[in-house]
């Protein structure tokens, strides 16, 4: 009697064997179909698809689908697999200590600008007044504030350009920052000894330099800007609104500090001083802060995040011979079609601020309190503007609504405190419509929300853009929204002219 042995192959029977594999030709194995009725003496009486309906299909086991990923060749990239460990258990900022000097260099980025203007009688009353009465030595002086003004933020907005297209997002920013950073002190310690020196002999002369210093000034202002905007939108949003948030409380300071210098009355050459002082130490101070970073675990997270988010990238497309400007400009696209509305939002919100601050804001009068207008304007126009802009920074880190969506909506409507201002007791003097609200009240709540809109929509507006792109594209957006929010400063204090000719 023939024995009969069952060959087990991948864990299952294998039909087909008739025979030994291993050559021993005595054993016979058992076959289904020899078992059949259709097979008769050893002899097939059917065709080879009769036979094949007999036999159970061959499977595979353990299947295909169930193999691990390194037995079948399928295997995720060293850089996916470090970017999913670095994001399963991002470490936490302790003490707050990368927030603070995200709130630093926010009071830095705008001290420059807040000390010009807040010496406004220093350049116009002392250093420019003269026994000279040229033709353009009394222009310089009418119109000083115009002419600082387009000598800040043209420079800024241009170098937000260059700093953009300029190796976009590499490794270089925190260079940029600290360069400009440098060459801002520099030239404050500039501006300072100009103040002591006597001046009164070349006050033209001493206009061009003055309005040279601001260009360079806020060229360099420019870059440190757009490099912190690009670096904070690698962190959660907050610290993007941190930066923000500094710069008003960097208004809010120097108002403060205005407030002070009038109740102290000391000599205008002294005020100035005290001001370009005190912007030079806040600047040193950012410049120290900004290597404080460099040792936290948080940033250093974040930093690293942001690296292989670009090496993925990269790795991805490795094989396109697009040049290095074709793929500059695509992921200029990529972010422009994702983010647009939101450049657009904090365009308009600070178009909107500009148009009325401080240009219409400190030239309205009060009609029922009996206040002097030098204070009045301190108070309710300066300091008002800068605290309640704050409180709106500050709301962002618990209420954030509307959506990235529907911001565009709240930040249009604030085109409605124009003719609340303007109506309003403004250059009651020259102006030659009627005072339609002769209502101080009226004002001062009307500065209140115009004041705290403009800090919820810029922060908000600033916040989005960031986490509305892929995280390798997020420094991109930050700097890209720097730079539509410089250019409604420039369209914002270029237009505010026309309320000269209009009211």
């Amino acid at each position: 009697m023939s024995e009969q042995v069952q060959l087990i192959t991948f864990g299952k029977r294998d039909p087909m064997s008739s025979l030994d594999r291993s050559g021993d030709g005595n054993k016979v194995f058992a076959d289904p179909w020899q078992q059949s009725p259709l097979y008769k003496n050893g002899s097939v009486e059917s065709s080879a698809s009769e036979r094949e309906r007999f036999l159970p299909p061959v499977k595979l086991d353990p299947g295909w689908d169930s193999m691990p990923n390194s037995t079948v060749g399928i295997k995720k990239s060293s850089t996916v697999q470090q970017i999913e460990e670095l994001e399963k258990d991002p470490p936490k900022d302790r003490l707050n200590i990368v927030y603070i000097v995200m709130i630093i260099h926010g009071i830095a980025i705008l001290i420059p600008w807040n000390m010009f203007i807040n010496a406004k009688a220093y350049f116009e009353n002392y250093k420019l007044q003269s026994n000279q009465s040229s033709p353009a030595l009394i222009d310089y002086r009418t119109n000083f504030m115009s002419y600082i003004g387009m000598a800040s933020q043209f420079p800024n907005f241009l170098m937000n350009i260059i700093n953009i297209f300029v190796q976009c997002g590499g490794n270089t920013l925190g260079l940029r920052v600290l360069s400009g950073i440098i060459i801002t002190v520099i030239m404050f310690v500039l501006t300072t000894v100009l103040a002591m020196i006597d001046s009164s002999e070349w006050p033209e002369m001493f206009f061009w330099i003055t309005m040279g210093t601001a260009i360079v000034i806020n060229a360099a202002v420019g870059i440190y800007q757009n490099s912190m905007y690009g670096l904070a939108a690698s962190l959660p949003m907050k610290y993007t609104n941190a930066i923000i948030f500094g710069n008003n409380i960097s208004g809010t300071l120097v108002a403060l500090t205005n407030i002070i210098v009038l109740a102290l009355s000391p000599g205008k050459k002294t005020s100035a001083i005290y001001y370009f002082v005190v912007a030079i130490i806040i600047l040193m101070l950012a410049f120290d802060a900004y290597f404080i970073t460099g040792h936290t675990k948080f940033y250093r997270h974040y930093c690293k995040l942001t690296e292989l988010k670009k090496q993925e990238y990269h790795e991805k497309n490795a094989n396109s011979r697009d040049p290095f400007y074709k793929l500059l400009f695509r992921s200029f696209g990529r972010v422009f079609t994702k983010i647009y509305h939101l450049m657009f939002g904090v365009w308009f919100t600070f178009f909107i601020t500009l148009l009325l601050f401080p240009t219409v804001m400190s030239d309205i009068k009060p009609l029922e309190i009996d206040m002097d207008g030098e204070y009045w304007t301190a108070i309710f126009c300066f300091l008002f503007f800068n605290l309640f802009a704050t409180f709106g920074n500050l709301t962002t880190e618990f209420i954030r609504w509307p959506s990235h969506r529907w911001i565009i909506v709240l930040v249009l409507l604030r085109v409605f405190f124009i003719p609340l201002m303007v109506l309003g007791n403004f250059r009651p003097e020259t102006r030659s419509w009627a005072v339609l609200i002769p209502y101080d009240g009226v004002f001062i709540a009307t500065a209140v929300l115009f004041s705290f809109s403009s800090g919820y929509c810029s922060s908000l507006t600033m916040m989005y853009a960031p986490k509305c792109v892929e995280h390798n594209d997020a420094p991109i957006a930050g700097m890209i929204m720097a730079l539509s929010l410089v250019f409604g400063i420039l369209c914002g204090i270029n237009c505010s002219r026309i309320w000269g000719f209009v009211i």
